[in-house]
């Protein structure tokens, strides 16, 4: 379980039992209804959207309330028991524990963990477990089921009474409480060579073997693909058999050699030439053109013989293609995929949005479940706290930009799974850009390490700013807008002057980013001054702070009495163009729009209802600018 567990917690009566667990899973943290449950680590109101969201986000969730609250807030997120999170029922003085989902996915195990602390009973229903002593569809880590759609229908005839034959060595199978006979109907079959197994005949692999690759620069996947899919046939031995795909890292971003994992289902491992050249000895095939060329004498027999470990033996020697080379070892037993070499490394770039969980993409809360490290300003880390619980975090100030998202690159570079957090859209004005700057630039020019460019990516989108600002207060975006940021810290003045006289004198409305700072006193005064040259003093202004938390404002001005005063660099500031429109509705609130133009004719608004909150002063002022224009 890569989230950390959740302990739901809905009324003080419950608190006691999740404080115990919480005291004994260092991961765990206690998320309570507001108004019940005061000393939560995370506050909720939504209880139903709540879970669903941890849901969604793949955390466990540990319930400490009656079973059907979970049921019928998940039924209708139900699609795939395969990659659903494990989800538990806790009875509020902790004696009884149901698992509800998940149950060969963690969720028996944490139920008993859970038992254990409390005291109290795991009430365990999946039938395998409580009848079979083993479950079937589930084989322990290092082992594949063949034929999984099979797995039902046999555990129906076994939980009904029938008998079944082991055929070849599972230790894992004799464990459980299974009905064995000779003449059996039934067959559970571990084997390493094919087999398709059927509705009577489930078929176990040992992970035992693991492919080592080399390819040529862009070589086509299907190349690859098949010339390994030919020495495993030649070889007589399962695809579900192979634990791992195995190369040198610097083709850790190669299609064809991620393309081959992903077509048989298994991690891509890789290692060092300093790893692969200790192989040497092992090698049936060493290569002085290898050897120049990435520093080591072979890389697909290196890699085979590195991921199957010290006392594995080549199965298959190395066979090449034009573009291509493939070699298959054998280790003992099965081998474990995440404890040699290295993975090839994630970054996830992820837009939190304004900060609120109900604002923020289910894809960007699933990205912060999966990562082991998380890297941002502390701001940030702090307002997804509760979903990187147990996480790595590497806090970095305000300035430091730079060195965050190298770090970032960095340390997925290692094999780490990352996420760069940034506020609102990474890509706006954020970290998005910059993480691609870095992988464009040579190193001797300020970019990362070649491990640092050979990271796969994930871009998830978040809630801007000026779309956070644009929905609070209506539909001012709804026509032509840009957006520019007033900071003159990496662009000089000139060139945001310039383009300040382009977007006015375009008529855009106008998302204002950075618009002032501690030192930075004077670059939206200009704005303002430049922007009055085209469009009235009574264009309305929204000023949004602090969007999407607890400490929001939203106000509307306009153009004349807009002051650097109002504003300060966690202020987003929207100017409307020519035709935007400020309405006041029958309760007093205003909203703001900007029409398309699908009536012939806009009625131009009531001076009055324009007037800025400043006074009348202001008000007189702007009646009178709009009636000269």
């Amino acid at each position: 379980m890569d989230a950390s567990p959740i302990l739901l917690v809905l009324n003080e009566a419950g608190l006691g039992a999740a404080e115990e667990i919480a005291r004994r899973f260092s991961t765990a943290r206690i998320h309570g209804l507001a108004g019940r449950v005061p000393t939560a680590d995370t506050q909720f109101n939504e209880t139903v959207d709540h879970i669903r969201l941890l849901f969604q986000a793949g955390h466990p969730i540990v319930g400490f309330c009656a079973s059907g609250i979970l049921i019928r807030a998940l039924a209708p997120l139900l699609a795939d028991k395969t990659t659903e999170p494990p989800v538990i029922a806790v009875s509020e003085d902790g004696s009884s524990i149901v698992p509800l989902l998940g149950g060969h996915r963690g969720a028996n195990e944490l139920a008993r963990l859970l038992a254990k602390a409390l005291g109290g009973h795991a009430a365990i229903t999946t039938a395998g477990d409580t009848k079979l002593g083993v479950a079937l569809d589930a084989p322990p880590k290092g082992w594949r089921l063949a034929n999984a759609e099979d797995a039902k229908p046999v555990m129906a005839e076994l939980l009904s009474g029938a008998t079944v034959r082991i055929e070849g060595r599972a230790d894992w199978l004799h464990e459980g409480r299974l009905k064995q006979a000779e003449d059996a109907a039934i067959s559970l079959v571990a084997t390493e060579e094919p087999d398709d197994g059927g509705p009577t005949r489930l078929v176990y692999h040992p992970q035992k073997f693991a492919v080592g690759v080399g390819c040529a620069r862009g070589c086509a996947p299907a190349e690859l693909i098949e010339l390994v899919e030919e020495q495993l046939a030649m070889a007589d031995i399962a695809p579900g058999a192979i634990a791992c795909v195995a190369t040198i890292d610097l083709k850790a971003d190669e299609t064809a050699v991620n393309a081959l994992a992903a077509h048989l289902e298994v991690p891509l491992r890789v290692f060092s030439a300093e790893d692969l050249q200790r192989e040497t000895p092992r090698l049936k095939n060493p290569s002085n053109v290898v050897f120049q060329e990435v520093g080591c004498y072979g890389v697909a027999e290196g890699a085979a013989l590195a991921a199957g470990g010290a006392f594995a033996t080549l199965k298959v020697e190395k066979h090449k293609t034009k573009n291509a080379t493939c070699a298959i070892t054998r280790a003992p037993k099965p081998i474990d995929a995440e404890a040699v070499g290295r993975a090839r490394g994630h970054l996830s770039v992820i837009g939190i949005g304004p900060g609120k969980d109900d604002w923020r993409t289910p894809e960007a809360t699933k990205l912060l479940a999966e990562a082991t490290d998380v890297v941002g300003y502390s701001l940030y880390l702090d307002l997804v706290e509760p979903h990187i619980t147990g996480k790595t975090h590497h806090n970095f100030p305000l300035g430091a930009e730079e060195d965050r998202v190298r770090f970032a690159l960095e340390e997925a570079g290692k094999g780490k799974t990352v996420a760069l957090i940034s506020s609102g859209d990474a890509g706006i004005y954020a970290m998005g850009a910059l993480v691609y700057e870095l992988l464009h630039r040579n190193e001797e020019y300020g970019g990362v390490s070649d491990a640092a460019k050979r990271v796969s990516l994930t871009n998830a989108p978040g809630i801007s700013a000026l779309q956070a600002c644009s929905a609070r207060i209506g539909a001012p975006l709804g026509h032509d807008f840009c957006a520019i940021s007033l900071s003159d810290l990496l662009t000089p003045w000139e060139v945001i002057e310039k383009r300040l006289r382009a977007a006015a004198e375009g008529d855009f409305v106008i998302a204002f980013y950075n618009p002032v700072s501690k030192r930075r006193r004077t670059q939206l005064a200009e704005a303002r001054e430049i922007l009055l040259e085209h469009r009235s003093a009574a264009t309305p202004v929204i000023l949004g702070v602090n969007l999407g938390r607890p400490e929001e404002s939203i106000r509307v001005t306009n153009l004349h009495a807009l002051s650097v005063d109002d504003v300060d660099m966690l202020t987003t500031v929207l100017v409307g163009s020519t035709n935007t429109r400020m309405v006041m509705r029958g309760d007093g609130t205003p909203f703001v729009y900007t029409p398309r133009g699908y009536a012939k004719r806009i009625d131009a608004p009531r001076p009055e209802d324009l007037a800025p909150a400043g006074g009348d002063g202001a008000a007189s002022e702007t009646k009178d600018t709009e009636d000269k224009s």
